[in-house]
């Protein structure tokens, strides 16, 4: 009985925990996500605004490397980095991306797991937080994604599959047979919700 009653406490304390984490991460992307949107305007209007011959310094300042991934353009914002906007409308949601992931930053927004823009083969992770990547599982083949980039660059995508993979099936995610793929884990922490998308041409 005091060994039912104790899981019972255990398991109510996760739940009121994983709530809490939601919400923040919830007014976390509510709150950076019009930042974001004002820097990279007052970025490219500064970048519209310099002489041709300067324009490879600002982009050689605002490319960096983030250890064996891709370089991408970032915007900096209370010391992250972000590399775009991710839009899924058939979610109603938005979010802005982390340049490169930690269980910490999972925790305010979603984040780059591995590829890039150019390469094709951006892999873009999230908690499944409910106003992170907790709806994944409902899109459908042909559900329009769209990522725009911090220079304005808007690229749209179509989810072509859909897949539940284990926890460690990194090639599968990083293989970069998808221009965009997308994951987040299942509610017990067991598979991977996965989604692939392919650039509309």
């Amino acid at each position: 009985m005091i060994m039912g009653a104790a899981l019972v406490m255990g398991a109510l304390f996760l739940f009121i925990t994983n709530e809490r984490e939601a919400q923040e991460a919830g007014n976390s992307v509510t709150e950076l996500l019009p930042q974001l949107v004002q820097e990279m305007e007052k970025q490219m209007q500064e970048e519209s605004e310099m002489p041709t011959q300067g324009i490879e310094e600002v982009t050689d300042v605002v490319e960096e490397a983030i250890s064996d991934t891709p370089a991408m353009p970032v915007v900096t914002l209370d010391g992250e980095k972000y590399i775009g906007i991710l839009s899924i409308p058939a979610l109603g949601m938005e979010w802005p991306v982390m340049t490169d992931w930690t269980y910490a930053k999972l925790r305010v927004s979603p984040c780059r797991y591995a590829g890039s823009l150019d390469g094709d083969d951006l892999v873009i992770m999230a908690h499944n937080y409910k106003r992170h990547f907790g709806e994944l599982s409902s899109l459908s083949k042909s559900d329009r994604v769209l990522f725009t980039d911090v220079n304005g660059t808007a690229i749209e995508y179509e989810v072509v599959a859909q897949d539940l993979l284990p926890p460690h099936a990194v090639e599968e995610m990083t293989a970069g047979e998808f221009d965009l793929t997308l994951f987040t884990c299942t509610y017990s922490g067991q598979s991977r919700v996965t989604v692939y998308c392919d650039r509309v041409s």
